[in-house]
Parts: C-alpha cells; sequence; structure tokens
C-alpha cells in the first residue's frame, strides 16, 4: 500500500538552504546600502541598495511579528507594511521640515532596530510566562 501526501518525498532541505541563502543575501546588500548612504559615497550600486534597505530592514522587522501567519501571506503583510512605515517616515519628516535622506534612513533604521527588540522582549517575556505558570 502506498502513503499519499501533500509533502513532496524529499527532505525539503534544499528549498529551506536557498530561501537562508537568499534571505542572507537581501540582508548584506541592506547593510552595504545603509553603509553607502551614511558615508555618502559615490557608487552606482548606492541607489538601488538603499532602496534595498528602506524595504528589508522593516519588512523584516514586521515579519518578526507575523509568525502566526503563512509564508505568503506574511511576505505581502510585511512588504505592505515596510511601504507605509516609509510612507510615515517621509511624511512626518515633511511635515515638521526636517527632511534629509540620511535622517530618513536613519529614522526606518531605528523604527526597524526597535520592531526587533520589541519581538525578542515579547517572545523572551512570553516564555517565561508559560514557564512559571506550568
Amino acid at each position: 500500500m502506498q502513503n499519499i501526501s501533500d509533502k513532496p518525498s524529499g527532505s525539503g532541505g534544499a528549498g529551506r538552504e536557498v530561501l537562508l541563502l537568499a534571505a542572507g543575501a537581501a540582508l548584506a546588500v541592506a547593510a552595504a546600502g545603509a553603509f553607502l548612504a551614511f558615508t555618502d559615497m559615490s557608487s552606482p550600486l548606492r541607489a538601488p541598495f538603499t532602496v534595498v534597505f528602506m524595504v528589508v530592514a522593516p519588512g523584516a522587522a514586521v515579519a518578526m511579528w507575523l509568525r502566526a501567519l503563512d509564508p505568503l501571506g506574511r511576505t505581502v503583510a510585511s512588504a505592505a507594511a515596510a511601504l507605509a512605515l516609509n510612507l510615515l517616515v517621509a511624511q512626518a519628516m515633511l511635515a515638521m521640515h526636517l527632511w534629509s535622506f540620511r535622517g530618513g534612513i536613519a529614522a526606518v533604521a531605528g523604527i526597524s532596530a526597535l520592531l526587533f527588540l520589541l519581538t525578542l522582549v515579547r517572545r523572551r517575556g512570553g516564555r517565561t510566562a508559560r514557564r512559571q505558570a506550568s
């Protein structure tokens, strides 16, 4: 008798490794974009790498909050949240007459770092509360 399953017969490790490799490459490009923007180096890669940073940093931070969603839903929601965060930062800076591209990058980086830290604190607190309840 043969088992019928929705999952492929392979281990699925190769797909996960490719996904992790792509995430690492996006992180490296985003970090290079932030570095190029802050140091004001003249490079043809500065603008595209900075755009990657402006999408990847807040998108990854929001994706950490949405771990309960399926991967496609988490990707769509985190991309939309990254766009919304970038627009809100730009609007706030324009409204306060404080617009600068370095300031915008620093604000997005700071908000993204804060979201990452809040996610870590929330997870650590949730694990401790569950352990104490047991």
